[in-house]
């Protein structure tokens, strides 16, 4: 078995045409997906990016129990049970979080890797006095805080200069090289990961002239995690520079299936394209993920899967509803590899064939804030009644924040708790969650719009007008108690998002 995993960071779904977008060009993926089977509602887990990840490594939820974070010790990694097995597989990524703190164990768990410099704040190269006012001068006044991550962005673009240059066309050169030299062996895994179109929105001009904003002034291409404030102008420009990044990806993933038409790799190779999640481009009056509710531009993103047994069904569209964790035991099937009994994912290869039902609800959301769910119809986000008081505490071996290790007064709060039954017999360090002055948990941000809602895809697809259904709610509740017992969720977990009668 050979087996192309490409992963994308805050890939839009309707920013494809084959999901049905009509602002940007994607002619690749709307190829792809002519060979390709298309899920519909496939939704994310653990949010944001490592725990998203750590979903896909795991087949199992994390964001009940902890923040962003590595691997854990007893984490069972798909890539770490395929390498034991023998198969061979290899990462390359410019996403930087792999080498922070937060995020230093999933790397390892490759045959293989390849990491490339330069994205976003990734502290590549050195400059001991930065041009700081010129920094200003070229920057919108939203990021040219010159905060360290901005700063390093900053100094980094300074170094990509030519196209060539830029990450992400490095990461698929590099891809390719791996095809070059090992498509004719077999039992390998390559995982090609960018970092775009993650923001800050930066591509080369050849892309950015296909979406003219008529904005006038200076740098504009990193959203703030925050309202909507820009003016009308401002607007344009930052979903113009979304655009433009989201057409160089779509040229740049164009490249492996040209790779794929040469070799004739569509014989023998499965080819797999999604992202960790989505993105609000002013949508609901908000930018960016994380501290708002998450609405499905967040939420439910593109999956879409090609397997040599199941050309035939190239182009069909899947309605079951599926899930980022769902990645890691599909990946386990290709390779005929048993799955752990931890797992709650459900291989995708089932339903390659023919759509049938695949779960009846999946939860999603970020530590600290919501509880939600959806059963494909519905989506339901279940807030605590106090964000301030609510209580909640993390559950790990390894305590490390994004960019940091827990801070030392939580740790000398820190209690040891029993093991988990995910946990192999190993108990667990229970700390505090992180706050904020006001009380609030603040671990990717504070939380916003904090209301519980209910909304109705079916006639309300882009989640505008909440509904109130006490009979629906109450259904959808207990359905989440259910998933929440199936995830072994702390019994603290019911009790601050009102579910006390299911702990």
């Amino acid at each position: 078995m050979k087996v192309v995993f490409v992963l994308f960071d805050s890939l839009n779904k309707l920013a494809l045409e084959c999901f049905g977008g009509t602002r940007i060009s994607t002619p690749n993926f709307s190829r792809f997906s002519q060979r390709a089977v298309r899920f519909d509602k496939h939704y994310v887990g653990s949010m944001p990016c490592m725990p998203a990840r750590r979903d896909m490594h795991t087949g199992r939820l994390n964001f009940l129990h902890r923040s962003w974070g590595p691997l854990e010790p007893y984490d069972r990694s798909a890539i770490a049970i395929l390498r034991s097995r023998g198969v061979h597989s290899h990462l390359v990524s410019d996403h930087l979080h792999y080498f922070y703190e937060g995020g230093a164990t999933y790397h390892t768990q490759y045959s293989t890797w390849e990491f490339i410099r330069g994205q976003e704040a990734d502290r590549w190269k050195a400059m001991v006095q930065p041009p700081v006012e010129r920094f200003r001068e070229m920057y919108h006044d939203s990021q040219a805080g010159l905060d360290q991550r901005t700063l390093s962005h900053m100094i980094n673009r300074e170094f990509i200069r030519e196209e060539q240059d830029f990450p992400l066309v490095q990461c698929i050169d590099h891809g390719l090289d791996f095809l070059h030299r090992n498509r004719s062996k077999d039992d390998w895994l390559l995982q090609i990961e960018c970092f775009d179109p993650h923001e800050p929105f930066f591509a080369p001009a050849r892309f950015r002239a296909q979406y003219p904003s008529g904005y006038q002034g200076p740098i504009l291409d990193w959203p703030r995690y925050s309202r909507v404030s820009e003016n009308a102008a401002e607007i344009e420009e930052l979903r113009a520079n979304y655009a433009a990044l989201v057409t160089m990806c779509d040229e740049y993933f164009g490249r492996i299936l040209d790779f794929f038409d040469k070799h004739e790799m569509w014989d023998d190779t499965v080819l797999i394209a999604t992202t960790d999640h989505g993105f609000l481009l002013g949508e609901h009056d908000w930018w960016a993920k994380n501290r708002m509710p998450f609405y499905n531009e967040i939420s439910n993103i593109p999956m879409l899967i090609y397997h040599p047994d199941f050309a035939a069904h190239g182009g069909e569209i899947r309605g079951a509803l599926t899930q980022t964790m769902d990645i890691m035991p599909t990946l386990l099937d290709l390779f005929g590899a048993p799955v752990p009994d931890t797992v709650e994912g459900k291989s995708l290869l089932s339903l390659l064939g023919r759509d049938s039902d695949h779960h009846e609800g999946v939860l999603y959301g970020v530590f600290g804030g919501a509880v939600n769910i959806t059963d494909g119809r519905y989506t339901y986000f279940l807030y605590p009644p106090d964000m301030i008081t609510q209580e909640i505490f993390e559950y790990t071996l390894m305590p490390t924040h994004q960019r940091s290790f827990f801070e030392p007064d939580l740790l000398r709060q820190a209690e040891l708790s029993k093991p988990f039954g995910f946990t192999d017999g190993m108990p667990l360090v229970r700390t505090p969650a992180r706050r904020a002055p006001d009380g609030r948990v603040n671990v990717q941000g504070l939380y916003e719009d904090t209301t519980t809602v209910l909304y109705d895809l079916s006639t309300d697809p882009e989640q505008k007008k909440p509904l109130d259904d006490p009979a629906t709610v109450a259904r959808l509740a207990k359905l989440m108690a259910q998933l929440m017992h199936r995830n072994e969720a702390p019994h603290e977990a019911y009790r601050r998002i009102g579910l006390q009668a299911y702990a």
